[in-house]
C-alpha cells in the first residue's frame, strides 16, 4: 500500500553534535506531532531540547551504523524520551565491542549498546505515522542501513553516501567495493530528486550524486 502521507505535513529538522560534527535529525509528522530521531550520537539535551522545540512526542530512535559518534548517547536520549531504540541487526557485533565500534580506538571510552529491536534489509516500518524503508547499504560497516522515506523525498545515509564522496572503508568491516555496489546499486535507485540527509556534512540530493559523486 503506498503511503498517502502529504509531504508538506513532514518537517525534518536536525542538530550537529558531538566532537566529530555527527548529524542527528528529527524526522515529525506535524499533524501527529509525533515524530523520530536518527542517530542521537551525542548531547542528549540538545536532541530532547529539539524534540520539544517542535512540540511533537518522539516514538523510536534509529541508528543508522554502529560507530561510537552515532550510538553513543542512544541510551540516554532514548531513556531521556521514553522510546525504543532500532538498530540494523548486521552491525551487532560492532555496537558491543569498543575497538570496532572505535570508541577505545579513538580514545572515548568503551562505548556499547544494546538496542530494544534489530532491523533487516528490507523492512518497511510505520512509525509516527510514516512508512520508512530499511535499506541494508554495507560498506562503511557490515551493518551499515539507510532509511528512505517516501512521503516525504528523503533517505537518510549515514556514513554510506556523502555530498560527492562516500563513507571512510578504512575502518574494522569497512569494504569500497561494498559500499560502492550499496551506493551505485542500492541508493542510486531512488527518485532524483530524493534530498539526502547524510551522518556528516551538507545535505545533497541523489540526482546530484548520480552527475558528481566521483565513485559513481
Amino acid at each position: 500500500m503506498p503511503d498517502q502521507t502529504d509531504r508538506t505535513d513532514i518537517k525534518i529538522d536536525g542538530r550537529i553534535v558531538g566532537p566529530i560534527g555527527t548529524n542527528c535529525y528529527l524526522l515529525a509528522s506535524k499533524s501527529r506531532r509525533e515524530g523520530l530521531i536518527i542517530d542521537p550520537g551525542f548531547e542528549p539535551e540538545r536532541i530532547t531540547a529539539m524534540v520539544m522545540k517542535n512540540g511533537v512526542k518522539a516514538k523510536a530512535i534509529l541508528i543508522t551504523h554502529a560507530h561510537f559518534d552515532h550510538i553513543s548517547k542512544a541510551r540516554e536520549t532514548a531513556d531521556a524520551l521514553g522510546v525504543p531504540i532500532l538498530a540494523p541487526e548486521a552491525d551487532k557485533d560492532l555496537m558491543t565491542d569498543c575497538h570496532s565500534n572505535l570508541s577505545a580506538l579513538m580514545g572515548y571510552g568503551s562505548v556499547t549498546l544494546v538496542p530494544d529491536r534489530f532491523l533487516t534489509d528490507g523492512e518497511v516500518l510505520t512509525l509516527a505515522g510514516l512508512t520508512i524503508r530499511c535499506l541494508s547499504t554495507p560498506g562503511h560497516t557490515p551493518g551499515g542501513m539507510c532509511y528512505y522515506v517516501p512521503a516525504a523525498g528523503a533517505v537518510f545515509s549515514g556514513d554510506t553516501l556523502f555530498s560527492e564522496s562516500v563513507g571512510r572503508t578504512d575502518f574494522p568491516g569497512g569494504s569500497m567495493s561494498a559500499i560502492v555496489h550499496s551506493v551505485r546499486d542500492v541508493l542510486m535507485k531512488l527518485p532524483d530528486d530524493t534530498t539526502v540527509y547524510p551522518g556528516h556534512g551538507a545535505l545533497t540530493t541523489i540526482g546530484h550524486e548520480r552527475e558528481n559523486n566521483p565513485y559513481l
